[in-house]
């Protein structure tokens, strides 16, 4: 079975058998390594399911970023202290553009606030959007009119890094092959390893096929030994995938 947490082990430990670095994001952006991996995860729902994520990577010395959300399902403050006090990056995952309805000046205002209410807690230095697939705004596009570096944000994955250089994997949709469901969760690359499951990419890292340069995202809510919870989860996302096939149109990259 995938997307259960034995399988996000077996990611876990491949990867440090590989010899990959742990980098968070602000690290990889300011002193990239060679052979390195950045752990994202956007924390959308059930934010204890990202502590569990947390804590066994900090068994395992590692580190990772974790991009919350400040709406009530995703924003635990107590949660968030302590996925930060293990050692990983927080991040903000904003979406102001999406619920002020395409409202530029009403959404910068949120953002500062928003941010101003992470820092109050813990660092922000990065900043990752949330893709909101249901809604006709797309909270990217935000930066058109104003810059995120102006707050003291160092970097956005989808505008910080490039793709062709390091390869992305993303387990949007609850499938590691998602270009035909997801919406915004999309970069432009010249990588296709035609990738569909969690074991795949266990078996990719052990022939030494992927580059030296990895960005996982992971949502944490999806992964969990549960059976009702893993059944559910299954459910409802392939119910998901299939308005969200029906919505998918031809995306502008961002490099």
């Amino acid at each position: 079975m995938d997307f259960t947490l034995r399988t996000y082990e077996l990611l876990l430990d491949t990867l440090i058998e590989a010899k990959y670095d742990f980098q968070t994001f602000s690290d990889f952006l300011t002193k990239p390594r060679k052979r390195s991996v950045i752990l994202r995860h956007d924390v959308d729902l059930r934010p204890s399911f990202s502590l569990r994520f947390a804590e066994m990577q900090a068994k395992r010395n590692i580190k990772g970023v974790y991009y919350f959300r400040t709406v009530p399902e995703s924003w635990n403050e107590e949660i968030i202290l302590k996925i930060h006090a293990l050692g990983h990056e927080i991040g903000y995952h904003y979406e102001c553009l999406t619920l002020q309805k395409g409202n530029h000046a009403k959404a910068i205002q949120q953002f500062e606030k928003d941010l101003n209410q992470f820092r109050n807690i813990v660092p922000v230095k990065t900043i990752c959007m949330h893709g909101s697939p249901m809604s006709k705004y797309d909270s990217k596009d935000l930066w058109i009119s104003h810059n995120y570096k102006d707050f003291g944000v160092i970097g956005e994955p989808y505008f910080d890094i490039d793709f062709n250089k390091v390869y992305y994997l993303t387990d949007t949709g609850r499938t590691w092959k998602n270009k035909k469901i997801s919406v915004r969760d999309r970069v432009n690359t010249k990588y296709d390893f035609n990738i569909q499951s969690s074991h795949q990419i266990v078996n990719a890292l052990k022939d030494g096929i992927l580059p030296d340069q990895l960005m996982f995202n992971f949502h944490p809510q999806r992964w969990t030994d549960n059976p009702f919870i893993w059944t559910k989860e299954f459910v409802l996302q392939n119910i998901k995938n299939q308005v969200k096939r029906i919505i998918v149109k031809p995306y502008s990259f961002i490099n």
